[in-house]
């Protein structure tokens, strides 16, 4: 059985506890490799390990630092379909999705911010014929990067990449539970021939891992993708440091369609934007709003397109649902349909595990669930499922839409489908969101930044957002006299 290491100060590192933790294929329910337990010692070493390699990296030219990071976008490139099939194993999830979306936007990630890196302007200001001010962009040092395991590698690089770029070593931690593609990614770097200690690589849990990184005097800045709850913990443990973070948390976020929308268009997308991933992304709607004199037909049309979804086997090219990523995951989202039902939803579709047969006989599937009959302040309606469960509410005006859409304790994001110009502005402002789509779902640009508000996160991720986060300004004022 394969044992996946650590990666240190470029080297392949066993754990100092020499324990290991269980791999499991969601798909099938079996174990196919083991990861190291990482623990302080090991993220001790690798903290060790950036900070040497920092004076030499930060020093360097920003095209020597590109350079390096559009080979890694070159390498993923050219394995595409070795590491999609690493990340459908590892989490569960269609290995179309992984080749469409996951493992290009990943090389996607190095590329963008190699390029940009190479494009960030520092501010200068004149004072009169007193004196010039200039802005320094520094970078901090040695950063922490935390990732989920939903979006393995996608978000593993979209914080590794600007923070390389903008001269940063790295310790990072992926999931416990994906760790497959940051392996491989590790195994790039070192092909590449990523200076030592650029790039560190702790596998672990959160409380042995994720911890120790955050707490360590020398980590200046922790970047963290997850759960609300872990993210609270992470800020407090940071605040008595001073330590800079970016935490993209959590999301319930609404798509709202209104009663002049282009039909096909929103209905489409609005099943996508509910089951995508099996609802495991942070950007999922999970709660679909639809104005009263469309929701009959919306409602019924909606339904009969989720029926038609196939939950299946991840190799399987014609497979829409996978697997969710584990059991207890799978038991927790099905709990909260039991919670609908005591709160008085109706299951219109789903709401059930699936068994499979053949190879997937003791995978984690679930059927995708449609809920009517909440009140939008139930729990249900209130709290982070993360699964492949949508909830389905009629509103009758515009301000209703809006009222309902902002009352959660998250902000993350949130799509609008009108054709009217002037709704569609009015209704993106009054929302309290990050990002809010109009008439699409996940189209992102680089370029912009990322983040949520609430509950949803602290700081922004994505183009120079990301490149300023992973940098200290610094003002020099040069007098002319």
């Amino acid at each position: 059985m394969q044992r996946l290491m650590h990666y240190i100060h470029g080297q392949w590192c066993p754990p100092a506890s020499g324990e290991f933790l269980p791999v499991v294929e969601p798909a099938t329910g079996e174990v196919y490799a083991e990861v190291g337990a990482g623990s302080s010692a090991d993220v001790e070493a690798a903290v060790q390990a950036a900070q040497a390699a920092f004076p030499a990296w930060a020093s360097m030219s920003v095209r020597q630092r590109a350079h390096y990071l559009l080979r890694i976008a070159e390498g993923i490139e050219a394995r595409l379909a070795l590491w999609a099939e690493a990340e459908s194993r590892d989490t569960g999830k269609p290995l179309s999705l992984a080749q469409q979306v996951d493992i290009p936007r990943a090389a996607l990630n190095f590329e963008f911010f190699a390029t940009a890196i190479m494009q960030m302007a520092s501010e200068s200001y004149q004072t009169g014929t007193q004196a010039i001010n200039y802005v320094l962009r520094q970078p901090l040092g040695v950063v922490a990067c935390i990732s989920p395991w939903n979006l393995p590698l996608y978000l593993f690089t979209w914080k590794i990449a600007p923070a390389l770029a903008a001269g940063n070593c790295v310790v990072a931690k992926p999931s416990e539970l994906t760790p497959m593609t940051a392996t491989l990614l590790a195994g790039l770097c070192q092909e590449v021939g990523l200076p030592p200690g650029v790039l560190n690589i702790v596998h672990g849990t959160g409380s042995d891992v994720g911890e120790p990184m955050v707490v360590h005097p020398q980590v200046k800045a922790v970047s963290f993708t997850g759960g609300t709850r872990t993210g609270s913990r992470i800020a407090a443990l940071a605040a008595p440091q001073f330590k800079k973070l970016s935490l993209e948390l959590g999301g319930k976020n609404p798509t709202i369609v209104f009663a002049d929308a282009n039909y096909e268009q929103a209905l489409e997308m609005s099943v996508r934007a509910a089951f995508r991933n099996q609802g495991e992304i942070c950007l999922c709607g999970s709660r679909l709003l639809v104005e009263a004199s469309l929701y009959e037909r919306f409602k019924t049309d909606f339904v009969k397109k989720v029926q038609g979804l196939r939950v299946g086997d991840p190799l399987d090219p014609a497979t829409d649902l996978g697997a969710l990523i584990s059991d207890a995951h799978r038991q927790k989202v099905l709990s909260y349909v039991a919670l609908a039902k005591e709160e008085g939803g109706r299951i219109l579709t789903g709401g059930k595990a699936l068994e499979l047969p053949g190879r997937c006989a003791h995978g984690y599937f679930m059927e995708p669930t449609v809920i009517e009959g909440l009140d939008a302040h139930c729990r249900t309606n209130q709290e982070e499922i993360f699964g492949p469960v949508v909830t389905l509410i009629p509103f009758n005006t515009e301000e209703e839409a809006i009222y309902i859409a902002n009352a959660t304790p998250y902000g993350l994001s949130a799509s609008v489908w009108t054709q009217n110009l002037a709704r569609a502005h009015r209704v993106a402002a009054a929302i309290e969101a990050g990002i809010v789509w109009v008439n699409t779902w996940m189209l992102r640009d680089l370029r912009t930044p990322f983040g949520g508000v609430k509950a949803s996160g602290v700081g922004r991720e994505g183009g120079f957002e990301a490149l300023r986060f992973f940098t200290e300004p610094k003002n020099v004022c040069i007098s002319y006299e």
